[in-house]
């Protein structure tokens, strides 16, 4: 079966995010940690979660996929910014021991024109004070687009950040074909090609899920504007195969599509009817 979800707001708990993905046909679940501007996370409810987990365990929801907000940069000039992500993040990454086995998604990050290897260097000490042995939630490092002085603009900066982290079996990669298209990886006339690049520099066993998103610009643009399914440039017959492709088809994909509920639900019920 597809693993297919979106984004959900958990505003109103867990439960309740639960039900909006069962409303739409969802078996997995992306969300924000808190307000992805950034600010304090509302507290943990121990009978919500409870709740949740059974009703994920009765239909099927299997993976959780927090994401990080925007805001967070491991590898701003500013030190102060950087201490904020950090606890940010170690925060986070204890609030996710509540759904342990599950995914953390973050983007890498703005050098903010200190150079690349800088901010490498930033990432790396970052997340090598961030992930413990102990837990149980796999970090995953975004594929970006590449605008501005983004860090993970192509998969030789993703290794290379992957390859300074120590708990290695903590790390991993969740792909964003929106941003690797308008990075310049033609997933719509190269697929295989593209997939045995990430494969021979990151290796697909590193792959922990895919955010399935159309783009708005055109390839190697470095724009990120995210498009619904089909209506962008690389539209619904390369996204078809995607989703069917043999090494990707088991893995999770989550939409970040700009979308309302009923929108992903639409866009959930023509990838189900596409996946073969």
């Amino acid at each position: 079966m597809l693993k297919i979800g979106c984004h959900l707001s958990v505003s109103k708990g867990f439960y309740e995010m639960g039900k909006d993905a069962l409303k739409i046909n969802a078996n997995t679940i992306q969300f924000f940690t808190r307000n992805p501007r950034g600010g304090k996370a509302k507290e943990i409810d121990e009978e919500d979660v409870k709740k949740f987990k059974e009703l994920a365990k009765e239909n099927n929801i299997e993976v959780l996929l927090a994401h990080a907000p925007y805001t967070l940069n491991l590898c701003a000039i500013d030190e102060s910014l950087r201490e904020f992500a950090k606890n940010t993040m170690k925060d986070d990454l204890k609030r996710m021991e509540y759904f342990p086995g599950n995914y953390y998604n973050f983007h890498p990050g703005s050098h903010v024109k200190q150079g690349v290897d800088v901010g490498i260097k930033y990432i790396i000490e970052a997340l090598n004070e961030i992930i413990t042995p102990e837990q149980k939630t796999k970090v995953l490092l975004e594929t970006m687009a590449g605008k501005g002085s983004e860090v993970g603009r192509n998969f030789e900066e993703i290794k290379r950040i992957m390859d300074g982290v120590k708990l290695k079996d903590h790390i991993g990669v969740c792909l964003d074909t929106c941003h690797i298209f308008d990075g310049g990886y033609d997933i719509v006339n190269k697929l295989d090609d593209v997939i045995n690049e990430f494969d021979s520099i990151i290796g697909l066993d590193n792959l922990y899920a895919i955010h399935l998103n159309d783009s708005m610009n055109v390839l190697g643009s470095h724009k990120d504007r995210h498009s619904k399914i089909g209506e962008g440039n690389i539209g619904l017959d390369a996204i078809t195969r995607i989703i069917n492709h043999p090494k990707l088809r088991d893995l999770p994909f989550f939409l970040e599509t700009p979308n309302d509920l009923d929108g992903y639900g639409k866009e959930i019920k023509i990838l189900r009817s596409l996946y073969k």
